[in-house]
């Protein structure tokens, strides 16, 4: 192969950007989770509701869970070195996929366990009022802050798709993480509003305590979304049909190309990609009419897709040129 990498100043601004973006949607996660955390538990012990349990424990896992983004944002930002000369971008998909594993078991898990226990040793119930001041309160926090991930994932939206469309084709680990928590989040206050008030009306603590299972049963799904985005990235998802074929077309029309063969991507990080590609150029090119070609291509790819900051093409290619 030969190895044209492609490092472009240009997009430093423009990725630097990105990257304090994605520390604005974790800083406000973090700061709504904490102190929703707080409360929560302080009225669960007060009223002893197995949902108001529930969304405390899913709201502390919430919080760990956005430092364990942090730790991933700060190791993927590492430059590249010797055993890893394309970087650290996937470091963040690792962690990313432990905050996967932590909804799954401690959020969804715990919430599950703790509704069962609750179902089969059911407590009194209690006045729901503080239940429902804090369920207003943490409304708010977790509705800014999804709103935050939402903002930050609509800078990236391609017209006529949909969130969750943008999620599904985004590379930013952090944002998405955030985003599907806090939707979480959201639906899981929802449903501890209904089970309390059920319970309340029916003067029955099993209604509050089956809200803690169905809280723990949408975190496990929230668990199985994230695993599944992030897993993808991590194993070395590429850029998707469009990008390649529009790659491809930029190939084919420049002159120099007689022939296009496979064109292989692999995600390294938010906005670093690998790309190979096989390509005839034309018999009887001089050597610096093939280097102009390339560089060339290069800046053409680059226009209509930044992240692709790593560009090789196959030496048979080069050894037909040549001929």
């Amino acid at each position: 192969m030969t190895d044209t990498d492609n490092e472009r100043g240009a997009d430093a601004d423009d990725s630097g950007n990105k990257e304090s973006g994605s520390r604005k949607v974790i800083y406000a996660a973090v700061l709504a989770n904490l102190g929703i955390a707080v409360a929560k538990f302080i009225v669960a012990a007060i009223t002893g509701s197995a949902a108001m349990l529930a969304e405390g424990i899913h709201s502390a896992v919430d919080t760990g869970n956005e430092f364990l983004l942090l730790i991933g944002e700060r190791n993927s930002a590492k430059p590249a070195d010797k055993s890893h000369p394309f970087g650290y971008g996937k470091a963040l998909y690792f962690w990313a996929l432990l905050v996967a594993l932590s909804v799954f078991s401690l959020g969804g898990g715990l919430s599950i366990y703790h509704g069962i226990s609750a179902l089969r040793h059911p407590d009194p119930v209690e006045d729901p009022l503080w239940n429902y001041v804090v369920l207003a309160v943490s409304a708010c926090f977790e509705g800014y802050s999804w709103n935050v991930s939402r903002r930050e994932l609509n800078k990236r939206r391609k017209p006529g798709a949909s969130l969750w469309q943008t999620v599904h084709a985004s590379k930013d680990a952090s944002v998405f993480t955030v985003f599907i928590e806090d939707t979480a989040a959201l639906l899981g206050l929802a449903i501890a509003a209904v089970g309390i008030t059920l319970g309340w009306l029916f003067d029955s603590p099993y209604f509050d305590a089956g809200a803690s299972v169905m809280i723990g049963l949408l975190l496990v799904g929230a668990a199985f979304a994230l695993a599944r985005e992030t897993g993808a990235l991590l194993v070395g998802e590429g850029i998707g049909t469009d990008a390649t074929r529009r790659v491809c077309q930029i190939l084919r029309d420049d002159p120099s190309i007689e022939d296009v063969g496979k064109v292989l991507s692999m995600q390294l990080g938010p906005d670093d990609v690998l790309l190979t590609a096989a390509v005839r150029f034309n018999r009887g090119m001089r050597i610096d009419e093939v280097e102009a070609a390339i560089e060339r291509l290069e800046t053409a790819v680059a226009a209509a897709y930044p992240p692709i900051r790593h560009i090789y093409f196959e030496s048979g290619a080069l050894r037909s040129a040549m001929r």
